[in-house]
């Protein structure tokens, strides 16, 4: 009785598997395959240390010596050497411009384009930009030579169809398809994030490759997989036309990029600072730093400020604002709307180049007091004055002023946030700070306000600088 169950539902689905079609790639791979390029970069391969390499002896033995000669000698004659990078590269120009990416080719001495018809040509770097990862060469070619369009990226949907031709492990010229996964993902790869993600099998050599839509333009560059294996499991990653497109173009006409520079450090908003800010939701961008003499200070920001809106287009996480300022065209002024103190304010900001700014901080500052403070501890953190030693133990530049947590501990609740000993506060609610009993004051006073929360801004050990919003309450 099972089987005559189980013949009658195979008897009922095979007509609709018999009406499943596949769409067949063949007409676009044929058309576009002739665009892609192979990369071959040659780059020297920074050669072993000879003292780790050698044995080890007690001091004075008498074969330190001999063996120390040896393999010294060894290294200091040995050739250089050198390793071969493949990727991919689609052609942009008859003439010859050819777009990767920027780690295919990086510190290649020697960089080789092989065409589809396995043709070589030598090729020079027309420029690189590191943030996004890309890279513009230009070959010389004997004649005209197939090209590849850019498409609208934005227009791209999840679950379009889409398809990869690139340089898999040295297997030029093939062909793989999928579909667009999703949009928008951070990979944590640069400032800049905002790749797409494709189930299209991607591997190592199609970095630099097109990812292509059913009309074979340009729509993604493949720059990157996840894979536990080092194979293709289904995820990979390509960088968008629309960000690609402006900056080969700058790389192509100037050989170099040109971003806006707006000059301010950012962190995203959690709920916890959004209460403390009077904030009633988690939209925009809180300001960590506004950078001295910069765009954002001379427009009056200040840090602490959350900003909501930029030149028109509404801030909703954090990475949406320097995506909009290192588009914006420098020079052009734009208006922002920021949040202060819970009430939203209106200015504009005229936009700098970010390759110009000077990112360092003024050093010429002055000294901190010498004379020495008690300690005080505050919610788990230890907390005394900045000095010369207590600078050069943790490596803080004279310019950071405010107070050091020399201790946390373990159990507090500042410590399961990721405060450490090395810790610089910098201000709490918005008032400086450069001694510990100016931070005790701060606090009470907050607190007999009826503050529940209140913000610190802090300069983390490895020199970062962000606000964390402590609970005053119990």
């Amino acid at each position: 009785m099972a089987l005559r169950f189980c013949v009658f539902i195979l008897v009922m689905v095979a007509p609709a598997w018999a009406n499943v079609s596949m769409v067949s790639f063949a007409d676009l791979a044929e058309k576009a395959s002739p665009a892609v390029v192979n990369i071959a970069a040659v780059q020297a391969v920074k050669q072993q240390d000879w003292r780790t390499q050698m044995p080890q002896f007690p001091p004075g033995s008498p074969f330190e010596q001999f063996f120390k000669d040896f393999f010294e000698n060894q290294y200091k004659n040995a050739p250089a050497k050198k390793g071969v990078a493949l990727g991919s590269g689609f052609i942009i120009s008859a003439d010859g411009y050819v777009v990767t990416n920027n780690h295919v080719i990086q510190n290649a001495q020697d960089i080789k384009v092989i065409l589809n018809d396995q043709t070589q040509l030598s090729a020079t770097l027309v420029g690189r930009d590191e943030k996004t990862d890309l890279a513009l060469l230009k070959v010389k070619a004997p004649k005209a030579l197939p090209t590849l369009s850019w498409g609208d990226s934005d227009r791209a949907r999840v679950g379009d169809p889409v398809m990869a031709i690139g340089n898999p492990f040295g297997l030029g010229g093939t062909v793989t398809a999928g579909i667009i996964s999703a949009r928008a993902r951070d990979i944590q790869a640069g400032p800049y994030d905002d790749f797409i993600q494709t189930d299209a099998a991607i591997n190592q050599g199609n970095s630099g490759g097109p990812l292509l839509n059913q009309d074979g333009q340009v729509v993604g560059i493949n720059s990157a997989i996840f894979s536990p294996s080092g194979g293709s499991v289904g995820i990979g990653f390509s960088i968008p036309a629309n960000m690609a497109r402006p900056i080969v173009d700058q790389l192509r006409t100037k050989g170099k990029t040109e971003r806006g520079w707006l000059g301010v450090r950012i962190q995203d908003i959690t709920p916890e600072l959004a209460e403390s800010l009077s904030m009633d939701n988690t939209d925009g961008v809180l300001i960590a730093r506004v950078n001295e003499n910069s765009p954002a200070a001379k427009a009056g920001i200040e840090d602490g400020d959350v900003i909501v809106r930029y030149d028109g287009h509404d801030i909703k996480v954090s990475k949406d604002l320097p995506r909009l300022v290192a588009s914006t065209p420098v020079g052009k002024t734009v208006t922002l709307d920021y949040v202060r103190d819970g009430a939203r304010r209106t200015t504009t900001a005229k936009i700098e180049r970010l390759e110009d700014a000077e990112m360092a901080e003024d050093a010429s500052t002055a000294q901190d007091s010498q004379g020495q403070q008690s300690r005080v501890i505050l919610y788990g953190m230890h907390l005394v004055a900045l000095t010369d030693q207590s600078r050069q133990a943790y490596q803080i530049p004279q310019s950071v002023r405010g107070v050091l947590v020399s201790r946390v501990e373990p159990n507090s609740e500042l410590y399961q946030a990721g405060i450490r000993q090395g810790t610089v506060i910098l201000s709490v609610s918005r008032d400086r700070v450069t001694t510990p009993q100016q931070v005790i004051t701060l606090v009470e006073t907050l607190k007999k306000r009826g503050n529940r929360s209140l913000l610190m801004q802090m300069r983390l050990p490895e020199g970062s600088q962000l606000f964390v919003a402590l609970n005053v309450a119990q």
